[in-house]
């Protein structure tokens, strides 16, 4: 059951698209008048959510802030990422769900002293609170789930292996790309277009000379079976004769400073305007942009610089010292004053500061790129974003942005996948191999074996780091066994999304949503649930070949190597599992089945119906469609024995 309760008057987020009952007697927390409300934790209590965070998954013992902001200097204590995803889950004494939807600042204080006290700290008095019931964490979550709408469907290629670097300059760059991958035999779905490909970094542009021809250039890599995915930013380029801008001013589509006057930031291209997102006139003019792009036959898009990200402004030089440093500990590295310099007009007249509505303007950036793409395409779409409120999981996906090459963001990866798809969040997925800093054969590797099970697996690294293409690597064949594996599980993976999106149930778990009783599956955060029937194990540390595993029950130890699969049936409590970093372990729950196909070189080759089964069950029901099809329906699935 949810109840919801209204405080002044909230700002519309469209986080929530069902109705519910409204309630009068707040449960669960005491509430006080500068919008604290506290509930007191049992020793045991365990606290899950909060989607885009750092540190594990039990967010018990520490300090959030939601405000969304571009740092890719992601250290433990980091109080918040590009993100802000408002939604708890206490399991223990008392289990019960919180989403608090507002789009200003919040703060999860969750027993950070260790007094027991869950404290929330919401800056805006108008919002609206949603206080879940359940008779479990995983129950609370699909009661959540029902009420913010079905997760993003993108297209079967998305789910394939994608290649991407800041620093693919031309044509000539991607084709080579393109090419070595082949040479290696590495499977490739597409490859991602960062800032380069655009003429001086201008949105709704293509360097003509870096990119000449480019439908025909997209029509001859789809015929490779190659998606090219271009990235779009927030700022729109201050140009006179850029058709965009132009229009955007003339018909006053663009965030307004304290005078009234178009509010100008420094981004990649120069000093640009902000769409005015919170508004539906201005969404669907910006979202019908990306006419621009289908019509070069382009069918897959990620947005960034959209928390929004600021170099500096009129008032503010680039270096100033960041607002912490003049008294704000809570905003380190941040300049929070140029977000309080630039208002939105929203739909229902009121004038407001980006300061209060901060965290849901990458979202309405999505919101607007999703619906404008729904009208220009006859079929599925990939797009997935840097910044994201809850809400915006029902027009695209995440990446959880600029990560670094190192074990400790490896580690971080598999704790934010449960964190994310609690919030709605299914399509999502981590830099592989780390953005920046230089990765190591040993920890791409390992990192590839993680991605494989995440929905979206994109190797993606910075310029002026080490590039790391995987045919770059000694021992290839060793990258090309794991992401054959990828492939070769896309019947699986396809299915148990679809049918996790259709049915509004989580994809990746922790242990303890399907372990609820066992008290040692409730404490694992480094071991996830993938889909019905196949838990992972991964190894996260350098230097290891093996690690320890715990099997809450007997399973079916399944190991791939070499492009084969073996499988041996074990039983329940820990076990040594050894795997060298050209081999992944996973396994197969008792009674299930997960059905693999045949190697491929992109999803183009794959035959969905064309598989073996593995592991101990009777049937396994499978989402089976043509990839692309707009209309999607658990009516798919097809029921498949051994």
């Amino acid at each position: 059951m949810v109840t919801q309760y209204i405080y002044g008057v909230p700002v519309e987020t469209f986080a929530v698209v069902k109705e519910v009952a409204h309630g009068t007697e707040l449960p669960c927390f005491s509430w006080e008048k500068n919008m604290t409300f506290t509930c007191p934790l049992g020793k045991e209590d365990m606290v899950y959510g909060l989607g885009e965070t750092m540190r594990g998954i039990n967010k018990r013992g520490a300090r959030y802030i939601s405000f969304n902001y571009d740092d890719f200097r992601h250290r433990d204590d980091m109080p918040s990422m590009y993100g802000s995803h408002n939604f708890i889950v206490v399991d223990g004494e008392k289990t019960f769900g919180a989403f608090f939807d507002t789009p200003a600042k919040v703060v999860f204080d969750i027993d950070s002293a260790g007094n027991g006290l869950l404290s929330v700290a919401c800056e805006s008095s108008d919002l609206r609170l949603y206080i879940v019931e359940g008779e479990s964490a995983y129950s609370v979550v699909k009661e959540f789930l029902g009420i913010i709408g079905r997760s993003f469907l993108p297209p079967l290629w998305a789910f394939g292996y994608g290649q991407s670097r800041w620093g693919y300059k031309t044509a000539r760059d991607i084709s080579r790309v393109a090419a070595k991958h082949r040479e290696a035999g590495i499977p490739l779905d597409y490859i991602c277009l960062d800032i380069d490909y655009m003429d001086r970094y201008i949105d709704f542009t293509v360097h003509k000379r870096r990119f000449p021809k480019m439908a025909a250039y997209v029509k001859m890599m789809l015929e490779q079976g190659l998606h090219l995915v271009p990235i779009v930013d927030a700022g729109i380029k201050i140009e006179p004769g850029n058709a965009v801008y132009e229009e955007g001013v003339q018909k006053g589509y663009f965030c307004k400073n304290q005078d009234g006057r178009d509010f100008q930031a420094e981004v990649w291209p120069g000093m640009t305007h902000f769409p005015d997102f919170m508004r539906e006139t201005v969404r669907a003019w910006f979202g019908s942009q990306y006419r621009f792009y289908t019509e070069l036959g382009l069918e897959g898009f990620w947005n960034d610089m959209n928390e929004p990200a600021i170099f500096s402004t009129e008032s503010r030089k680039k270096n100033a010292p960041p607002d912490a440093e003049r008294g704000d500990p809570d905003q380190p590295g941040r300049h929070i004053a140029d977000y309080k310099d630039f208002f939105h007009r929203l739909d229902d007249g009121r004038r407001i500061s980006n300061y209060k509505v901060h965290n849901v303007y990458g979202a309405m950036m999505t919101k607007a790129s999703g619906e404008g793409l729904e009208k220009l395409l006859d079929k599925r779409y990939l797009l997935f974003s840097r910044s994201s409120y809850i809400g915006a999981h029902r027009y695209g996906g995440i990446w959880t942005g600029d990560n670094e090459s190192s074990w400790r963001m490896l580690r971080q990866n598999v704790y934010h996948m449960p964190s994310l798809n609690m919030c709605g969040f299914l399509y999502s997925g981590a830099d592989t191999g780390g953005f920046g800093g230089n990765t190591s054969r040993e920890l791409l590797l390992r990192w590839l074996a993680v991605s494989v099970f995440t929905p979206l697996m994109r190797n993606h690294s910075a310029i002026g780091t080490r590039k790391q293409e995987c045919y770059r690597f000694r021992g290839t064949e060793d990258f090309q066994s794991i992401i054959s594996l990828r492939y070769r599980l896309l019947p699986y993976l396809y299915s148990e999304y679809m049918k996790a999106a259709l049915r509004q149930d989580m994809l990746i778990r922790p242990l303890a949503f399907d372990y609820p009783d066992d008290e040692k599956a409730r404490r694992i955060e480094d071991q996830l649930m993938v889909g019905e029937g196949i838990m992972i194990a991964p190894i996260l540390e350098k230097g290891v070949n093996g690690r320890i595993v715990y099997l809450p029950e007997p399973m079916t130890e399944v190991r791939y190597s070499g492009g084969s699969f073996t499988c041996m049936d074990v039983g329940a409590g820990e076990r040594t599992a050894m795997a060298p970093l050209n081999t992944v372990v996973f396994y197969i729950r008792r009674g299930k089945l997960v059905p693999v196909g045949k190697a491929v070189s992109n999803t183009a080759e794959m035959d969905l119906l064309d598989v073996e089964l593995l592991g101990s069950g009777t049937s396994y029901e499978q989402y089976v469609d043509d990839g692309s099809t707009k209309e999607c329906s658990l009516d798919r699935c097809v029921v498949r024995r051994p």
